[in-house]
């Protein structure tokens, strides 16, 4: 070949030499930037995985404190069902007392009846003796009826007592979850934008 010919080759086996390393430098920076992407997901994943780690846990320990509070009115429920069938039972007995001596009276007047004609006299005395138990009997059960009532309002005033206090603190703890669901919403958007990514976007 002719000089000038091989000086042409040379010259363009230079330029390719020459914009390899243009080459090489357009590939490193391409290289970096995915790499710092890449590390910007990662450490965006790893973020999102732990707010939803701080959900879960703050999840869990509500349904924890719910369980306990169904566990405590549960057992308030159960002790109010002893104490009114206690109070049943106390009053079944008494009502049967009461009857025994109410049947126990009956007796009695049939045998002053059969006694009416014997005695006249003796008829006064077991009268007034008749009118005064009566009267003690009516007392009786006007002072059980009296107790009996007064404990039933006791009962419904622990009753209702138990459950607005359960209702309240139902209410507080889901304030307190709330409250810390938007501060854990804040802080994430706040973190997100930090990073330069747009909350509304993910």
């Amino acid at each position: 070949m002719p000089p000038k010919k091989k000086g042409k080759g040379n010259s363009k086996k230079d330029k390719s030499k020459k914009s390899t390393p243009e080459k090489d430098d357009g590939l490193t920076e391409k290289y970096r930037r995915s790499a710092l992407d890449v590390a910007v997901l990662k450490e965006h994943l790893a973020l999102r995985t732990s707010i939803t780690r701080q959900a879960t846990a703050v999840r869990d320990d509500l349904k924890s404190q719910i369980r306990d509070l169904e566990q405590v009115l549960r057992q308030e429920r159960s002790d109010m069902k002893d104490i009114s069938t206690d109070l049943n039972r106390q009053y079944e007995s008494m009502e049967t007392d009461l009857q025994t001596k109410v049947n126990r009276l009956e007796v009695s007047v049939d045998l002053l009846e059969m006694q009416l004609a014997e005695c006249q006299v003796k008829l006064k005395s077991e009268r007034e003796q008749r009118e005064k138990t009566e009267a003690e009997k009516d007392a009786i059960i006007s002072d059980l009826q009296s107790k009996l009532d007064s404990m039933e309002r006791e009962c419904e005033k622990i009753l209702h007592g138990c459950l607005d206090s359960l209702l309240s603190h139902l209410a507080e703890t889901w304030l307190q979850w709330e409250e810390q669901s938007t501060v854990i919403h804040q802080e994430v958007k706040d973190t997100l934008r930090d990073f330069g990514l747009n909350p509304l976007h993910i």
